[in-house]
C-alpha cells in the first residue's frame, strides 16, 4: 500500500475574512481564538510550515477587558538600546495611548516567532472603534463564546 502524506500547495490555500468585535471579549481568550484562525487550525489542510490561515479584522480593540488586576499590574516593556532606556507602560494607559496595541502584542506573541509568524500576522488588522475600510471583502463575523 502506497500512501502519501498531503502537503497544501501555494495555489490550493483560499483566504476568507472574519471580523471580531472585541466589546466586552477577554483580551487573552480572544487572542488565542484570532491567533488560531491566523494560522489555519481550524481548516482541515492545516500544515505547520505554510501560512493556510484567513484574515482577521478586529473592531472595538479600545473597549476589551481583562480580568483580575491586570489593568493596573500588567506591563508592556520597551527599551531605547540606550543605558537606562527601559520604559514600561501599564495596560490602562496602553490602552488609553495606542488602544490597538495590547491585541496586536497579545496575538502576536501566540503566533510562531519566525517570518512564517510575521506574515501570519499581517492578515491580522485590528482598530480601535466600529469602523472598518474592509467592507468589500465581506467579512463573516467570528462568535468568540467566553
Amino acid at each position: 500500500m502506497n500512501t502519501k502524506t498531503y502537503s497544501p500547495k501555494a495555489s490550493e490555500i483560499q483566504r476568507s475574512w472574519f471580523i471580531v468585535d472585541a466589546e466586552n471579549q477577554t483580551l487573552g481568550r480572544m487572542s488565542t481564538v484570532i491567533a488560531s484562525i491566523l494560522r489555519g487550525k481550524h481548516k482541515p489542510m492545516f500544515a505547520t510550515h505554510m501560512d493556510t490561515g484567513d484574515y482577521v479584522i478586529v473592531v472595538n480593540a479600545e473597549k476589551v477587558r481583562v480580568t483580575g488586576n491586570k489593568e493596573t499590574k500588567k506591563l508592556y516593556y520597551r527599551h531605547s538600546q540606550y543605558p537606562g532606556g527601559l520604559r514600561s507602560t501599564a495596560l490602562r494607559d496602553e490602552i488609553v495611548k495606542h488602544p490597538t496595541r495590547p491585541v496586536e502584542h497579545a496575538v502576536k506573541r501566540m503566533l510562531p516567532q519566525n517570518a512564517l509568524g510575521d506574515a501570519m500576522f499581517k492578515k491580522l488588522k485590528v482598530y480601535a472603534g466600529p469602523d472598518h475600510p474592509h467592507a468589500a471583502q465581506k467579512p463573516q463575523p467570528l462568535r468568540i463564546e467566553a
